[in-house]
């Protein structure tokens, strides 16, 4: 199928004045479906189909500013440089590698053919200056976009993709607390958007009533339109009643209320309403505070007041989080389990002043690290074809490849029952180490045998076991403290560049903000061949590797026993000290 002519991609330019459009309304761009393409190989036409998706209406944010999810997360750092990067990979051949520095196409060279097709950098800074306001100064001057995770990598496949990870964690949540079930208990969250979207279904699928609270209500109906959220209010006393019947009924609901939760939280601290409130939790977009409403400035004045002071605005969003923040810590006071869903708002709360801010734990150290000690983690896939069919077809075959996985056969079937797909169909589950790989091939033959009419495209959250150093988020409170080495990241995309991966990325402050994290990912493509099946064996089974590999390091006992079971080689620890003549992890 030819790609939109209209919108999707411009003419090239001759002119030598470089030129930077980061605000287009006239643009829509949608991934071109079917199994004709454009570019040389599948091994090329997915990161363009895939970038495409990135920009999809159905899938991101703001699609006209290229930004995908996470308040300024991008695809792209201008349309110019979005209109080079598909002609490029139309042109690009088996053995060159297409470079992209924070959005912009900088160069092609001539690699070989386990090369990665891309190679993408975005938001990295060198320490002293790894904080928001140097980068928004380079961002001004067009010299540097926030990539978020899954943004500026090309593999964002809307809510669902974080969907599992979520449901994972309030899992968790109910089997530490509410005997294994959120059946009457009663959420309070905030941020319904890209990510936090995930939420109120992820309560729901655990049995549990969710209220939710979101500054903008059109947010909240685009998550009812998909299923994500049941109802939309814009009074707290109507909300309440809905959500507290649903818990006293042991009924799963959940409701979103518009409003901001900087004021709604401490007003319900107030009310005896409060008393029924058993898990508080947030996803605003704290990460960024040019991203946070404050309170006391208007949805409609937001961006405008944002971009005239950013100092004095960001002032204003971190005493807000402050306050947001106390009246999540209160309700722990009052025996509620109280999480950091990764977002950094407790940093910026004691930044503004609050001493109580870390007072409750990161979701990672309370409730996934056990996880992440076993390589697991999210792994995703995307039907090329656009034909949901071919996603039935991957879910009905992952159930028979891992026929006694319980969970991984009630998670695949709820989504398959509330899961609307967004953009190209798509679909993701947790999967480990010695796992991963076995998947990755059995789609590779289902691409072989005609099974599923397209290849499919793999890959995954730079929230992963290995992958990743983030102190206030997944590399939290480690064992040996180790939060902030990393290293790790480095490694694991350097690991990846060298094991097949289809295209890398390495970026800076996603998920937290500037000068919190790095972390790196990794999209490979099953197209049906031998070429395809040997990368995909070693790819992904070193990618979760490196998770075990994070882990045993930081003395994990758990990571130690899965390296012995599962054959992961440790030159510096004597037990484990021998290759596993089984194992690609060398």
């Amino acid at each position: 199928m030819s790609q939109p002519t209209n919108s999707a991609l411009r003419p090239r330019t001759t002119s030598t004045t470089p030129t930077r459009t980061t605000h287009d309304p006239s643009r829509t761009i949608r991934a071109p479906r079917g199994t004709e393409i454009t570019a040389k190989s599948w091994q090329t036409e997915a990161p363009k189909r895939m970038l495409m998706n990135n920009l999809d209406p159905e899938v991101a944010e703001r699609p006209e500013d290229l930004v995908v999810y996470g308040g300024t997360g991008r695809a792209a750092r201008s349309w110019e440089a979005y209109d080079a990067i598909v002609r490029t990979l139309d042109e690009l051949e088996d053995d060159e590698t297409l470079l992209v520095q924070s959005g912009k196409p900088v160069g092609v060279l001539r690699t070989h053919e386990w090369a990665p097709r891309v190679l993408l950098a975005n938001s990295n800074l060198v320490g002293d200056w790894a904080n928001w306001e140097h980068f928004r100064k380079l961002e001004a001057e067009g010299l540097m976009m926030y990539g978020q995770m899954t943004a500026g990598s090309w593999i964002y496949i809307a809510t669902q993709g974080i969907l599992q990870g979520t449901y994972e964690t309030f899992g968790a949540v109910a089997d530490k607390r509410f005997g294994g079930t959120l059946a009457g208990t009663l959420t309070v969250t905030a941020g319904c958007g890209g990510m936090g979207g995930a939420q109120p279904l992820s309560v729901t699928l655990n049995g549990g009533a969710c209220l939710i609270i979101d500054v903008n209500e059109a947010c909240l109906r685009r998550r009812r339109s998909k299923r994500y959220l049941d109802e939309v209010e814009t009074d707290l006393d109507t909300a309440l009643a809905k959500v507290l019947a649903a818990k006293a009924e042991r009924r799963p609901l959940s409701v979103g209320l518009v409003g901001n939760a900087a004021e709604v939280l401490p007003t319900l601290l107030d009310r005896p309403e409060s008393a029924q409130v058993d898990i508080v939790t947030d996803q605003t977009s704290a990460h960024d505070p040019l991203s946070y409403l404050p309170v006391g400035v208007s949805l409609d004045d937001w961006h405008e007041e944002a971009a005239q002071d950013p100092e004095k605005f960001t002032l204003r969003a971190q005493e807000s989080m402050a306050g947001h923040v106390r009246a999540m810590v209160e309700f722990q006071d009052r025996g509620a389990e109280v999480f950091d869903y990764g977002n950094s708002i407790r940093d910026e709360a004691r930044t503004a002043g609050y001493d109580r801010a870390f007072a409750f734990p990161g979701f990672v150290p309370a409730y996934i690290r056990p996880l992440f000690c076993e390589g697991m983690g999210p792994f995703r896939w995307v039907a090329l074809s656009g034909d949901p069919q071919d996603i039935a077809v991957t879910d009905a075959a992952l159930k028979d490849l891992f026929p006694d996985n319980e969970h991984l056969h009630t998670w695949l079937d709820a989504a398959n029952e509330f899961v609307e797909f967004e953009g190209l169909p798509a679909r993701i589950c947790w999967l480990g180490y010695k796992e991963r790989h076995q998947a990755g091939l059995l789609f590779n033959r289902l691409v072989a045998e005609g099974k599923v009419s397209a290849p499919i495209v793999i890959g995954r959250d730079h929230l992963d076991s290995g992958s990743v150093a983030s102190p206030y988020r997944e590399t939290e409170e480690m064992a040996d403290g180790s939060d902030a080495v990393a290293d790790w990241p480095l490694l694991n995309a350097l690991v990846n560049t060298s094991s097949g991966a289809t295209w890398v990325s390495l970026h800076h402050g996603g998920g937290v903000g500037m000068g919190r994290s790095i972390h790196a990912g990794q999209v490979s493509v099953a197209d049906g061949t031998d070429l395809a099946a040997q990368k995909l064996e070693r790819l992904l089974t070193n990618d979760p590797g490196m998770g075990v590999l994070r882990h045993v390091d930081a003395g994990y006992d758990r990571a130690h026993e899965v390296a012995h079971e599962r054959g992961v080689w440790v030159p510096s620890d004597v037990t484990l000290d021998q290759r596993d003549p089984d194992s690609t992890v060398v």
